[in-house]
């Protein structure tokens, strides 16, 4: 069964950063992709970083500069290193990756972490 696992989510002052792992389990390959999304209070949900395993990266305007994604292929795990955090970056952050087995391909999602930056 596969699982994707956000973590590190938590509350932190403006300024500060945070390091968001997205750990996945239950693959027989690695992972093609994987996209970072977040969901703040009363907003649709946004995708924030993007990281194909070729080195392709992607980040909304909103965070270049501030927000970096990194992979770990051999672990199928993810890294988005968050900083010079901003109140509007509060939000639920969601990990979502791309996984082809064959002819066949799938997204999965994670269950969310909150990040919360007080202003």
């Amino acid at each position: 069964q596969v699982q994707v696992m956000e973590s590190g989510g938590g509350l932190v002052s403006p300024g500060g950063s945070l390091r968001l792992s997205c750990d996945v389990s239950g693959l027989i390959h690695s992972i093609n992709s994987m996209t970072w999304y977040r969901q703040g209070p009363g907003s649709q949900r946004e995708s924030v970083a993007f990281i194909h395993v070729d080195g392709e990266q992607n980040y909304a305007d909103s965070v270049k500069g501030r927000f970096t994604l990194s992979l770990d292929n051999a672990k199928n795990t993810g890294y988005l290193q968050m900083n010079s955090l901003k109140p509007e970056d509060t939000a639920v952050y969601y990990c979502n990756v791309d996984y082809c087995s064959g002819p066949a391909c799938y997204d999965y999602w994670g269950q969310g972490t909150q990040v919360t930056v007080p202003s």
